[in-house]
C-alpha cells in the first residue's frame, strides 16, 4: 500500500469488529521496525511495547475488569464483562508504554511523550498497510494503578495506549476529518497557500 493511501484510509476498528488471524512473526517484527523509526529527539527511545497473545489475553481482561470495578464500584456487570472480553476478541493486544525521564537535562517530558505517540502512529500505519486493523484505546485500564502494577510497569512508565489488533470482520466507516483549510494557514498573513497562493 502506498504511503498516502495508508495514511488517508486508516480507520479505528473496535475489538467487536476484529478477529483472527493475526500477523506472523516476520510481519510483527517489521511493524516494530516502523515503530522504532519514529521521530525521537535525542534518540532516548522513550517507549516500549508489551505483546499479549494466547492465554495471556484472558489474564489481561481480568486485570482490566478488576481495574474498572476499583475505579467505579457501581459499574454494571455488562461493563465489567466488556472490559474482560475485549482482549479475548482479538488475536493480539499491544500495550504501548511511554518511558518518561522527567529529570532529563535536555529533552522535556512533552517531547518524550510525543516520540512515544509518534511510534504508536507509525505502528498503526504499518498494521493498516499490512492489511490488518486496530484500535488505539485508553480509558480506565490505561490510567489504573492496578493495571500498571499488574503489568510490572516502572515508576516513570505510563500506559499510553492499548492497541487491539486483528483482521477486520466488517467495514468501518471513515470518521469525519477536518478540512485542510481548517487546520493549516500561512503565518502571519493567515492565507491558505494552496488556494490563495501564499
Amino acid at each position: 500500500m502506498e504511503l498516502m493511501e495508508a495514511v488517508l484510509t486508516r480507520r479505528t476498528v473496535p475489538p467487536v469488529k476484529l478477529g483472527p488471524p493475526g500477523p506472523d512473526p516476520a510481519l510483527l517484527r517489521r511493524w516494530f521496525e516502523a515503530a522504532g523509526a519514529a521521530p525521537d529527539h535525542g534518540r532516548l527511545v522513550p517507549f516500549r511495547f508489551l505483546l499479549v497473545q494466547g492465554e495471556a489475553r484472558s489474564r489481561l481482561g481480568e486485570l482490566f475488569s478488576r481495574a474498572l470495578l476499583e475505579a467505579r464500584p457501581d459499574a454494571s456487570p455488562e461493563e465489567r464483562e466488556k472490559q474482560r472480553r475485549n482482549p479475548e476478541r482479538v488475536p493480539l493486544v499491544i500495550l504501548a508504554v511511554a518511558r518518561i525521564d522527567p529529570a532529563h537535562p535536555k529533552i522535556p517530558e512533552i517531547e518524550q511523550i510525543a516520540a512515544a505517540a509518534a511510534a504508536i502512529q507509525n505502528l498503526l500505519l504499518a498494521v493498516h498497510a499490512s492489511g490488518f486493523a486496530a484500535k488505539w484505546a485508553t480509558g480506565t485500564p490505561a490510567y489504573s494503578a492496578t493495571v500498571r502494577k499488574g503489568l510490572g510497569l516502572g515508576e516513570q512508565e505510563r500506559l499510553l495506549g492499548i492497541l487491539y489488533v486483528g483482521t477486520a470482520r466488517a467495514s468501518q466507516p471513515a470518521p469525519p476529518k477536518p478540512e485542510p483549510e481548517a487546520i493549516a494557514r500561512s503565518w502571519p498573513e493567515g492565507g491558505v497557500p494552496w488556494r490563495d497562493g501564499g
